[in-house]
C-alpha cells in the first residue's frame, strides 16, 4: 500500500508519493519537510531490520525482572570475564569532545535550543528523552530547530508580551552566534523501551507496529543532518539512554553501523556517550565500551535515573527500601561506588567519565536561599572533579559559569584520563548497599506533589518543569513515583500477608494508603490557583492516573509508558 499521512481525525492529506508500508497517524506544520519519502523509507528499513531484536532484548529485560523479584541480586557477568580482563582500549577521540567540562541539558524547543547552544557549555544534550513530554508537535518541532540550527538559519521571536500600565507590547528575538562559539551539540534519542505510536510500520499487515521511538529520533535527525555535522567535524554525536546490558549496546552498534552505511558515511563517524542510568549496566561498564569501542566516547553517570533504577530492581526486596529522595546523594555509599567504579572503567579505556546533573536554579527574590542552593551545586560539582570525572551536567544556564571555574581550577587540561583511580576496588555488595536515612512527613508529601505536578505539566506538553527551585524531568518524577510505591507496599499490604514490620515516618506515623490517600486530597488545596501552574487544567487527571498506579499491585515499569497514550 502507498503510506498514508492522516490527521488526528482520520482524514488524509492529499497524496504523494511515499513509500511501501509506511502510515503516518498526525499532523504538524513542517512535518512534510521531515517525513519525505526517502526519509520513512530510510525508517522503515530500520524498523525492518532491528525491531526483532529490540523486542528480544526488551523481553530479556523482563525475564532478568523476574529473576531480582524473586529475590536475585545483580551481579559482575561470568561469561564475560576476559573482557573485563583483557588490555584494550576505545578508539581516538574526536577534537570536539575532548573537552566537555560542562554540559547543558534540555529540551529541542527552538528558544531553549538557541540559548543553549549559546550558553557557553562545552555541550548541549538536546534532549528528546526525559526533558521533553513526545507531543508530536513537540518532536516535529524540535527535529526542525535542530535542522535549523546546523544549517545556521534558526531563529525564535518570543510571543508578544501584552502591555502593562500603558506602556506598548514587546517582543525578544533570538538567534545564534558564530558556529565556532556555539555549544558542540549531542542529541538523545528516547530509550528502546519507547514507541513512536504515530508512525506505523508494515500498517496493511497483521504485524503492523509503531517504529520504535529510538530509531525514529535517531534515525531521523542522522537522515536530515549527519553529513552537514560530519562537514564540520561535529559527529553527529549522541547520548544513549536507558541501557541494561551489552546485547542493547550491540544493538545501538549494528543501528549505527546500518545507517553509516546506508548514509554512505565512514565507520565510526557516528560517536557516541552512554548514561549508565540502570543497575544492570553498572555491572557491565566494560563490556558496554567494548561493543561500542569504534565510536564510544564517554559513560555518564545518570544518577536520578540510576536511584529509580535501583528502587525498581529491588522493588520486592524489604532490605533495599531507600529513604526519601533528598537524602539519597552521592555521598551514600551506594552512590559513590557506582561514580568510583564508572570513572575508573572509562579512563582505563581511554574515555570520557561524565559527571551528573545539577538541578538546581536560581532562587530570585531570596539571596540566602539563593546561596544555599548554590553551595550544594559548589560541593557536588567539586566532589566530582576531585574523583576525577571529565565534565559535568547543569540544567540552567546561570550554573555554567559555576561548574566551569571549579572544573578549571582543578582540571585546567581538557580532561583528566590520567587519573586511573587503581585504588578503588568496588565489589557487588557496594554497588547494592542501600542508603541509610529517614522518610519524613515533607519528604513523603514532596513526592507526591512533585510527581503530580511533574506529571500534570508533562500530560500537558511540558517536559521540563521547576518545582521548589529543582528543575524536575521524567527521571526525578519516577523516583517520587516508585518510592511511594515501594514504601506503601511493604508497609500497607492492604489485606496481604505483611512481609515485614511496618515503614514509619521520622515522627512515628505509620506510612499506610490513608496517609497517601489524605496527601493526594490535600494537594489541590496546598498548591491554590492551578491556572498559574504548568499543566494546571490537568492536574486532576494527574492525581487519578498517580492513585491508580500507586494502587496497582506490580510498579509500573515507566510512568510514560501509560501516560504517553493520554498524548496527542
Amino acid at each position: 500500500m502507498s503510506a498514508v499521512i492522516k490527521s488526528r481525525d482520520d482524514s488524509p492529506q492529499q497524496p504523494h508519493f511515499e513509500p511501501s508500508g509506511v502510515e503516518v497517524l498526525a499532523r504538524h506544520p513542517g512535518q512534510e519537510l521531515l517525513l519525505t519519502p526517502a526519509a520513512l523509507v530510510f525508517l522503515a528499513g530500520l524498523h525492518r531490520r532491528f525491531e526483532a531484536t529490540r523486542q528480544a532484548r526488551l523481553a530479556a529485560r523482563r525475564e532478568r525482572q523476574a529473576f531480582f523479584d524473586a529475590g536475585g541480586l545483580p551481579d559482575f557477568r561470568e561469561d564475560t570475564a576476559e573482557i573485563r580482563a583483557a588490555d584494550w582500549r576505545v578508539a581516538p577521540l574526536p577534537a570536539a569532545l575532548r573537552d566537555r567540562r560542562v554540559e547543558i541539558t534540555g529540551p529541542t524547543d527552538p528558544k531553549m535550543v538557541i540559548n543553549a547552544l549559546n550558553s557557553g557549555a562545552s555541550c548541549y544534550m538536546a534532549d528528546f528523552e526525559d526533558s521533553t513530554s513526545p507531543t508530536w508537535a513537540n518532536l516535529v518541532t524540535g527535529q526542525l530547530a535542530l535542522r535549523d540550527a546546523i544549517a545556521g538559519t534558526l531563529e525564535f521571536t518570543s510571543p508578544t508580551i501584552n502591555s502593562v500600565a500603558g506602556k506598548p507590547a514587546s517582543t525578544k528575538h533570538y538567534t545564534l552566534k558564530p558556529f565556532e562559539e556555539q555549544s558542540v551539540l549531542i542529541v538523545r534519542p528516547r530509550g528502546w523501551h519507547l514507541d513512536e505510536k504515530h508512525v506505523l510500520v508494515d500498517g496493511e499487515k497483521l504485524s503492523a507496529a509503531p517504529i520504535s521511538a529510538s530509531l525514529f529520533d535517531l534515525g531521523l535527525f542522522a537522515f536530515h543532518n549527519a553529513h552537514a555535522l560530519a562537514a564540520k567535524d561535529r559527529g553527529p554525536y549522541f547520548y544513549l539512554p536507558k541501557l541494561q546490558s551489552m546485547e542493547e549496546a550491540q544493538l545501538w552498534n549494528d543501528v549505527l553501523d546500518h545507517i553509516e552505511a546506508e548514509l554512505k558515511l565512514p565507520n565510526g563517524q557516528l560517536k557516541v556517550t552512554v548514561l549508565i542510568e540502570t543497575l544492570p549496566a553498572v555491572f557491565e561498564m566494560d563490556e558496554i565500551l567494548y561493543v561500542l569501542r569504534n565510536r564510544v566516547a564517554g559513560l555518564n553517570c545518570g544518577r536520578w535515573d540510576y536511584v529509580f533504577s535501583y528502587i525498581k530492581i529491588f522493588r520486592k526486596h524489604r532490605d533495599k527500601v531507600l529513604p526519601e529522595r533528598g537524602q539519597v546523594t552521592m555521598t551514600q555509599p551506594f552512590l559513590r561506588a557506582y561514580s568510583e567504579l564508572l570513572i575508573q572503567t572509562c579512563h582505563k579505556r581511554g574515555a570520557h567519565a561524565m559527571g551528573g546533573m545539577a538541578a538546581q536554579i536560581p532562587i530570585a527574590g531570596d539571596e540566602a536561599a539563593n546561596e544555599a542552593a548554590l553551595a550544594k551545586v559548589r560541593a557536588d560539582k567539586l566532589r566530582e572533579v576531585t574523583a576525577g570525572h571529565d565534565g559535568t551536567w547543569v540544567a540552567h544556564p546561570a550554573l555554567i559559569p559555576l561548574a566551569k571555574q571549579i572544573f578549571d581550577e582543578r582540571m585546567p587540561q581538557a580532561n583528566q584520563h590520567e587519573v586511573r583511580r587503581q585504588e578503588v576496588l568496588v565489589t557487588r555488595d557496594d554497588l547494592v548497599r542501600p542508603s541509610l536515612g529517614t522518610i519524613t512527613r515533607a519528604g513523603f508529601e514532596n513526592n507526591v506533589e512533585v510527581c503530580v505536578r511533574y506529571l500534570a505539566a508533562w500530560l500537558d506538553g511540558n517536559g521540563c518543569v521547576p518545582i521548589h527551585w529543582l528543575m524536575e524531568d521524567a527521571a526525578t518524577a519516577e523516583i517520587a513515583r516508585a518510592q511511594l510505591w515501594q514504601w506503601l507496599h511493604h508497609a500497607d499490604p492492604r489485606g496481604q500477608e505483611p512481609r515485614a514490620a511496618g515503614l514509619h515516618l521520622a515522627d512515628g506515623s505509620e506510612v499506610d494508603f490513608v496517609l497517601f490517600e489524605r496527601a493526594l486530597l490535600n494537594l489541590p488545596g496546598k498548591l491554590g490557583d492551578r491556572t498559574k501552574l504548568p499543566g494546571g487544567s490537568r492536574l486532576n487527571e494527574a492525581i487519578g492516573m498517580l492513585d491508580r498506579l500507586t494502587h496497582a499491585d506490580t510498579l509500573e515499569e515507566f510512568l510514560t509508558l501509560p501516560a504517553y497514550a493520554r498524548l496527542d
